[in-house]
């Protein structure tokens, strides 16, 4: 690996979703877009050998508690480095008992109804992973809760209309895309992600493209 590679963590202590495969070939893609060879991996010994000099990390719907200490380690110095982090989907139902990362994420993910379609509300078109999307996008999912609501903590770029699909409980705040910079590096997370057809979605690529662009800088290159 260079210093210019990108990692694709996809470790699961819970659930795993089917749709993974799709994404590694989706990230090994909009990597080579970017000129970044990709590693992809399930190992946290691998990952932590990884991070140090990457461009980002990318947490693919890992859940539950994936990371060793030494794992640990090396993510929040790949972070307080200035290195990208982008979480996928169930990257919020991951490492619940490491306080650290759930800043590092934004929130807590805390059950989803069926999956189903639903109206994501595009608050913020300033953004590379936004700003190719209608105010109002059409999409399927499992449409996420949280345990809180990051606003006011992080920049929301997309929200849920929970008037436009069953089961929704957080109401009118209910984010489903942010980022931040408070842990040194930039991070952003999608809550969107869980099937396979999402991975070549164009919409939904260019979405990732827009996020991975930003957390690794190059948004010139992507």
């Amino acid at each position: 690996m260079t210093s210019e590679h990108l990692v694709v963590f996809t470790r699961t202590a819970g659930f795993r979703h089917d749709s993974i495969p799709e994404g590694i070939a989706a990230f090994r893609d909009l990597g080579a877009e970017q000129g970044r060879p990709v590693l992809a991996t399930q190992d946290p010994a691998e990952l932590a050998a990884a991070l140090p000099g990457s461009a980002a990390v990318v947490f693919l719907s890992t859940t539950g508690e994936v990371l060793t200490d030494a794992a640990r380690d090396a993510l929040r110095a790949h972070q307080e480095a200035g290195g990208g982090f982008l979480g996928v989907h169930s990257a919020s139902g991951t490492e619940y008992d490491w306080p650290w990362y759930g800043e590092l994420v934004g929130a807590r993910f805390d059950g989803h109804p069926a999956l189903q379609p639903g109206v994501v509300r595009v608050a913020d078109h300033d953004h590379p992973a936004t700003a190719h999307l209608p105010h109002r996008w059409t999409f399927t999912d499992e449409w996420y809760h949280f345990t809180a609501s990051p606003s006011g903590r992080v920049r929301v770029l997309a929200t849920a209309d929970e008037s436009t699909y069953t089961g929704g409980r957080m109401g009118e705040d209910h984010p489903l895309v942010w980022c931040h910079e408070h842990t040194g590096g930039r991070a952003f997370y999608t809550a969107l992600g869980h099937t396979a057809e999402a991975y070549t979605d164009p919409d939904f690529r260019a979405h990732l493209r827009g996020a991975l662009a930003w957390v690794t800088e190059a948004a010139g290159k992507a």
